[in-house]
């Protein structure tokens, strides 16, 4: 992990620097508690109490910082991350209050991705807290959201099919799980789409399923699900350069399905935990699957290939097949599926998904209470008719170009189970630029979300 793991301690009212958290409305008044330099000093920083503003204060001997928020009594995850970004190491403390839901930002704030450079920067910045499970809950949700970091952010070469298994590997290892793999013959039998899609990568890069379970089978059956293409060419309808130059993100969905499984296995819900990540490159060789090929899915419905660039639905239909046949009480799926999501919604809100409505509106609220918006966007039937095909079951990819985010979800959905409960996120894993609490490149975008409505449902 890419940062610091204890930026949260407890305040046993230990030495510490003060935070005075003031919003713009409120900072004349607040100032007026000042004395004269105080004033000054803020003054020349030309600090208002406008949001993400951090000043530095002297009193006496020492100083204290104060950073600008919207409103002091309402914090979101983000209002104190630009003051760990910016603040000199040290350990801190909210004067007037507790940093509640802050305390996530104050440790994604101090991200870094090291491991190719040196980028440890300024720090640690230690923040105190006396709401210890409200600390535990941050930090645990903070170091998930890190994996997804880590994971997008390392290149294809070094964070292929087989370094995803060795990801699932050490969550089962650290939680008590079991991993198993299918892979070579077995997965052409088994899972014939996913090795339809990978097997012209290098051996060094061979595809597989990689299925992690943990809990106890009597519980209820949770089965996640996440995109693992570990690089995408786009096959023999190969990306121009500018549109593969960030597909070593294309794991993103796996990234987010293993860092949902942690967070799971962590917390120890009565569930029975399922998560399938189909893990392939999708490379370039003479024995590469082609457009017009027909593939017959472990469901046995028969695909067109309209587009081999449509091909992380083509695994993912093989990965929801399998999670299906466990008869599961929900299914949710991650996926960076198409730049139609990223059109309509942009880079920071993820299309969700959702056959019950219900389970819709849980997942949009959940978004909301966590600082993790989504964005729910139709599963319209009528637009199925769009997948067919003259001569196969279905289409992976139609050629009109409309709703296509909603068209690849309506592939998905002929592979999940019938009146089965699921969700899907086609979510971007990317951070294009830098906000407070959240840098630039891979980004967990979705995860909070789905993790805080889980927590409601199986507590």
């Amino acid at each position: 992990m890419s940062t610091k793991d204890d930026l949260i301690q407890p305040d046993r009212g230990q030495d510490a620097i003060p935070i005075h958290l003031v919003s713009k409305d409120g900072f004349d008044g607040w100032a007026k508690t000042l004395s004269a330099p105080q004033r000054a000093a803020l003054a020349g920083q030309k600090f208002d109490g406008s949001g993400y503003q951090v000043g530095i204060v002297p009193d006496g001997d020492t100083w204290f910082a104060v950073g600008g928020v919207a409103d002091p009594d309402d914090l979101s995850s983000w209002c104190m991350a630009k003051l760990a970004e910016t603040l000199p190491a040290g350990v801190y403390r909210r004067a007037d209050g507790e940093p509640g839901p802050a305390l996530y930002g104050w440790q994604t704030a101090q991200y870094r991705f090291g491991r190719y450079k040196d980028e440890d920067g300024e720090g640690p910045r230690i923040l105190l807290t006396k709401e210890a499970n409200k600390a535990g809950a941050a930090m645990a949700e903070a170091k998930a959201a890190m994996l997804v970091q880590d994971l997008v952010n390392t290149p294809a070469e070094d964070m292929g099919p087989a370094a995803l298994e060795e990801v699932a590997e050490k969550l089962a290892k650290q939680h008590g799980g079991q991993v198993k793999v299918t892979r070579g013959d077995a997965l052409a039998q088994e899972f014939p789409m996913v090795h339809a899609v990978g097997r012209a990568a290098a051996r060094s890069h061979a595809p597989r399923m990689i299925e992690l379970i943990w809990g106890d089978p009597k519980h209820p059956r949770l089965a996640v699900v996440g995109k693992g293409v570990a690089f995408d060419s786009g096959g023999l309808d190969i990306k121009p350069a500018a549109g593969m130059l960030l597909m070593k993100k294309d794991m993103g969905g796996a990234a987010h399905a293993l860092a949902l499984a942690s967070l799971v296995m962590g917390a120890g819900p009565k569930v029975h935990l399922q998560c399938l990540v189909p893990a392939v490159e999708n490379a370039i060789a003479g024995n590469a699957f082609r457009p017009g090929d027909v593939l017959t899915s472990r469901k046995g419905l028969t695909v067109e290939i309209g587009n081999t660039d449509a091909e992380g639905r083509l695994i993912l239909g093989d990965a929801l097949t399998l999670a299906s046949e466990g008869e599961p009480d929900f299914i949710v799926d991650f996926a960076t599926l198409t730049g139609a999501a990223r059109v309509a919604l942009g880079p920071d809100l993820p299309a969700l998904f959702a056959r019950q409505d219900a389970t819709a509106e849980a997942l949009l609220a959940a978004g909301k209470a966590h600082d993790d918006p989504v964005w729910r966007l139709p599963l319209h039937g009528a637009y199925a008719e769009w997948l067919k095909s003259d001569i196969a079951d279905t289409n992976n990819a139609p050629s009109n170009g409309f709703a296509g985010a909603s068209v690849a979800a309506l592939f998905l959905d002929k592979f999940v189970g019938e009146d089965i409960d699921w969700a899907h996120f086609d979510t971007f894993a990317w951070r294009p630029a830098a906000k407070p609490g959240r840098p630039k490149g891979g980004a967990a975008c979705g995860l909070r979300a789905a993790w805080g409505m889980l927590q409601e449902r199986y507590g």
